[in-house]
């Protein structure tokens, strides 16, 4: 049930995106931006005054931060990135978490009041300008993925290079960075929650017309890429670590493949469109390629200290295939940078400014000195098979908040909630 609404691009100026989004070290995606609604001409029939009042100021408190503050919030500069945009997703945040818990009260014990209320969203992925639903439930997935938005915001304002008090490079404070994947790991959370437990509540129907930025593929795909951002950190820190082995290091950068692949395969076949949507696709292209350098570089290392001949050779074929994919993905960062809405890199930090050292310098020598040793029969000509780990980092296990206290009988008319189950 609930009926479908969706504008075509041309509609009018409700999609207003930034001609750039700034420093990038996290892919935010469009926000998303609510319009307003009438919850009394809706529900003031079936409820009392109170309820929708507060219904009607809690969304209305949102409708006019997202939209007066979205465009800012995709916008990064290092300079001001802990000042005013970080104080605006805290509040934006905020007022969703509040939202929720009054919302669910539409859908509670399958009340048919979930189908009373027109939602409208503006897309940013699709190629329709907005998307409206009557059905609440299409409001709880809108929430819950701008949540998760707005957390992949404050990881990327975390994860900007600060210039250090020492006066050497910029570089990211190891509490931020452990702090990024806690974010991380709660974004993927709301992410995980909304496949699992909200989008099976949409009939068959509005599941298949649902804006692409809702697709199943496009939330599973955040969810993975989330989670394959919370590796690169994890791997950055071991690298930085005189205690971690180069086990753990390839085991690191192998299950960071794994979530980067998986990501690509659920957005491959998606018609992601105007401009977010094809940097989406971009810049998980970009991360696989470059997760895989990471991988095949310490996967070369750990053969190159075998004993024999075939232990030599798989390392050299190893490195160059690090150092191979390394410049290809160079070559889709760049590509990734020039898509509209136009981004730069912050200064190279990490597990990317390591490698990007240690990659050309190591697979030079070591193919050197291996065709030196062995005859090129010897070396391989493709790359060994990277070992399979099992994917560690897994998504927080959130769960949707209990409907709020104020949807009491009293609040309903009729003094009982349950007249109005389907």
């Amino acid at each position: 049930m609930g009926c479908i609404v969706s504008s075509p691009k041309d509609s009018g100026g409700n999609r207003r995106r930034p001609g750039s989004i700034g420093d990038v070290s996290v892919y935010i995606p469009g926000l998303r931006i609510p319009k307003p609604v009438d919850f009394t001409q809706s529900l003031g029939d079936y409820l009392s005054k109170s309820i929708v009042e507060r219904l009607s100021a809690l969304r209305t408190r949102i409708v006019v931060m997202a939209g007066q503050e979205g465009p800012t919030i995709t916008r990064t500069k290092r300079k001001s990135a802990t000042q005013h945009g970080g104080s605006t997703l805290a509040d934006l945040l905020q007022a969703l978490e509040d939202y929720l818990p009054v919302l669910l009260g539409l859908v509670k014990d399958g009340s048919h009041l979930q189908y009373k209320v027109q939602f409208v969203w503006v897309n940013q992925e699709d190629e329709a300008e907005e998307t409206a639903m009557s059905n609440a439930w299409y409001e709880v997935l809108s929430v819950l993925h701008l949540m998760a938005t707005l957390l992949l915001s404050q990881a990327n304002l975390l994860l900007l290079p600060r210039t250090s008090t020492d006066g050497y490079q910029p570089k990211v404070s190891e509490e931020n960075r452990r702090a990024s994947v806690d974010i991380f790991l709660k974004s993927a959370g709301y992410l995980d929650c909304a496949v699992r437990h909200v989008l099976p509540q949409l009939p068959a129907e509005l599941r298949r017309n649902l804006p692409v930025d809702l697709a199943e593929g496009v939330l599973r795909a955040l969810c993975l890429q989330t989670l394959g951002q919370g590796v690169d950190i994890q791997l950055g820190m071991a690298i930085d670590s005189t205690k971690a082995t180069l086990a753990v290091k390839r085991r690191l950068a192998c299950e960071m493949v794994k979530y980067w692949q998986q990501a690509q395969d659920n957005i491959m076949n998606l018609p992601l469109a105007n401009g977010w949507g094809e940097k989406h696709r971009l810049y998980v292209k970009w991360k696989y390629i470059e997760s895989k350098a990471a991988a095949y570089y310490y996967h070369g290392l750990i053969l190159d200290e075998g004993n024999t001949e075939k232990s030599h050779g798989m390392a050299v074929a190893a490195l160059q295939a690090a150092d191979e994919y390394f410049k290809e993905s160079k070559k889709l960062c760049e590509a990734f940078n020039a898509a509209t809405p136009l981004s730069r890199n912050p200064p190279l930090w990490g597990t990317m400014k390591y490698l990007s050292e240690k990659i050309p310098k190591d697979t030079s020598s070591k193919v050197r000195v291996n065709r030196d040793l062995y005859t090129p029969e010897r070396i391989m000509e493709t790359a060994p098979t990277l070992p399979d780990f099992a994917l560690a980092l897994k998504p927080d296990d959130y769960q949707l908040p209990q409907v709020s206290p104020s949807w009491s009988t009293e609040n309903v008319k009729g003094g009982s909630p349950n007249h109005l189950k389907g």
